[in-house]
């Protein structure tokens, strides 16, 4: 089983800069993709990043890119998120998510294709 804990989460206004990170046990962390997903109030679950297992293969969606960087640290255990020029319609619930890492270059956008996931982290952005 795989045990994954978001943090980072708070209330920051637009423009602003923020760090959210993920903690993962109970499996070889450097074996595994992660992801990072958000979701906001009344609306679906999207994806936002996602990192293979070695850390040279990341992938964004259209809404966040140049603007959040996602990396890993394997001795670490730890995922990132690093989120800069913030707005309001990123304001959401941050969902890390781990996938068995069939290759160095994976790095899966779909949800339905992680199979832990975090409780999730709280960002709030004000204008």
């Amino acid at each position: 089983q795989v045990h994954l804990v978001e943090s980072g989460g708070r209330l920051v206004q637009a423009g602003d800069s923020l760090r959210l990170s993920c903690a993962v046990s109970g499996r070889t962390f450097s074996t595994l993709a992660m992801g990072w997903f958000r979701q906001a109030p009344g609306k679906e679950r999207v994806f936002v990043a996602s990192i293979g297992w070695s850390g040279t293969k990341t992938d964004y969606s259209d809404s966040v890119k140049d603007r959040f960087t996602i990396s890993r640290d394997n001795a670490e255990n730890t995922v990132y998120l690093q989120m800069s020029s913030l707005k309001p319609e990123d304001s959401a619930v941050y969902h890390c998510a781990a996938a068995p890492g069939y290759s160095p270059a994976y790095a899966p956008t779909k949800d339905s294709l992680y199979n832990y996931w975090g409780q999730g982290t709280q960002v709030t952005v004000y204008s």
